[in-house]
């Protein structure tokens, strides 16, 4: 078996470069993803797909990082999917042909590699998955060996970032329940009037940040502990001793999307001193051999999915605005309007399109990423029920009565009764004739005089 891992990158660019600019406002930098693999084994093979007569700047950076960039072939119908059948191709060939090539990089956050990352698990390959947390699909986070954050890798100083501007409400706060009423009893006469000019409302309310986005704050040290406690309750059970390296690998077992700078810590050691100082784990050892033991029973804490009847109830409220889509910052004020007490940290969500993200794969809100409007938020398929067969016209309805059974002598029908049966009259026989020796005799009749 080997003990260093050889990985072959492969790089869906249309799909992480628009992710990038719409989410974070930030050029996709593939020197970051490759410096974050470095870490983990060697790279021997860098694929980007992209039409690349488009991509002058982007040419230039893959060039500076020796990535070979294969041209995706515009379709004349526009299909965006032959670039991803190309790299699943690509990849699969590789898994047969290159027997030293153990682990693949897949950078992208499109739902549609989930195929092709079971297929790589199931040949033995170690599978990583690049991407954003507000717009790679949960489903691809959670079914990979680890999932590294784009948010992870940016190391940029929040007090160098510009602030963005507050949002100031053009009413006072003592109008916004009656808004809401006005809201929700309109009158359907005036229904696009009022679209109209609650959408204008809300883009002048909701300016949008175009400089770079710092990377998101850290979540709460307890939001983890979830997942350290099953972890360890794991190698309790197998009776190993809980170092640094085992622990983390256990728990990108059971979560491969866990990250520790999530929480604000630059290594896994540094995440399991800020456990320590938070009172949370005890550990025993020194000179870097750490021993994590768990500390009393695990609190209870909410969990995602209790995050999304607040926004089911939100979204019912402003259905009329979302018929169009919205943006999702005009979504996370409603939040607040709606519901004051509502954090999306609590739950685990480091930011508000993160939470979005993981109600899209719910099918409660439908997201489309835009690099100039950022991410829209439609009604997802849960508020649109498919609608019930039509019934043919000519068909009818039969009762159990109406319905011709064959009768039995003896058995009961449906309806519970034993039927009587009438025989019909048998038709009378005649008296066969005697047979004679001879042959009829004939009868003379006389004539009267």
């Amino acid at each position: 078996m080997q003990d260093r891992q050889n990985i072959a990158v492969f790089v869906d660019y249309d799909n992480i470069e628009i992710g990038v600019k719409s989410t974070l406002r930030r050029e996709f930098e593939v020197s970051l993803v490759l410096d974050a693999l470095k870490e983990r084994g060697d790279i021997v093979a860098k694929f980007a797909y992209a039409n690349w007569s488009r991509q002058e700047s982007a040419a230039r950076q893959m060039a500076e990082s020796a990535v070979q960039m294969v041209q995706r072939l515009p379709s004349p119908r526009g299909d965006k999917n032959g670039g991803d059948i190309n790299l699943a191709l690509d990849a699969l060939e590789m898994a047969f042909t290159h027997d030293h090539v153990n682990s693949f990089a897949i950078v992208s956050g499109d739902s549609d590699f989930i195929p092709l990352v079971n297929k790589l698990k199931e040949y033995g390959k170690t599978v990583y998955v690049v991407g954003g947390r507000a717009f790679t699909s949960t489903i691809l986070q959670q079914n990979c060996h680890e999932f590294i954050s784009f948010e992870s890798l940016l190391d940029i100083d929040a007090s160098q970032v510009a602030p963005a501007p507050q949002q100031q409400p053009q009413q006072p706060p003592q109008q916004q329940p009656q808004m809401r009423e006005e809201r929700r009893h309109f009158d359907r006469r005036d229904r696009f009037d009022k679209r109209d000019k609650f959408r204008d409302r809300d883009q002048q309310q909701q300016p949008r940040d175009q400089g770079p986005k710092h990377r998101p704050e850290p979540l709460d040290l307890a939001l983890s502990m979830p997942l350290v406690e099953r972890a360890l309750q794991v190698l309790e059970r197998r009776g190993v001793q809980p170092q640094l390296g085992l622990l983390k690998s256990t728990m990108l077992q059971l979560d491969s999307a866990f990250n520790e700078s999530a929480y604000g810590a630059r290594s896994f050691s540094d995440f399991v001193e800020r456990l320590k100082r938070a009172e949370l784990v005890h550990v025993k050892g020194t000179g870097g051999r750490y021993f994590i033991e768990r500390k009393g029973p695990p609190k209870d804490l909410p969990k995602p999915e209790e995050a999304l009847p607040l926004l089911r109830d939100t979204l019912e409220t402003h259905r009329l605005e979302l018929d169009e889509g919205s943006p999702a910052d005009a979504l996370s004020g409603w939040m607040s309007e709606e519901h004051p007490g509502f954090d999306h940290k609590r739950y685990g969500f480091q930011e508000f399109t993160e939470f979005l993200n993981f109600a899209q794969d719910k099918q409660v809100v439908r997201l489309k990423i835009d690099e100039e409007s950022g991410v829209i938020v439609r009604l997802g398929a849960e508020f649109y029920p498919p609608a019930p067969p039509e019934r043919a016209a000519e068909e009818e309805v039969f009762s159990i009565h109406d319905i011709q059974q064959p009768i039995v002598r003896g058995q009961p029908t449906a309806t519970g009764e034993i039927p009587v049966i009438e025989e019909p009259p048998k038709p009378k026989r005649r008296a066969p004739r005697k047979k004679s020796d001879g042959p009829p005799k004939k009868t003379i009749r006389r004539k009267r005089t």
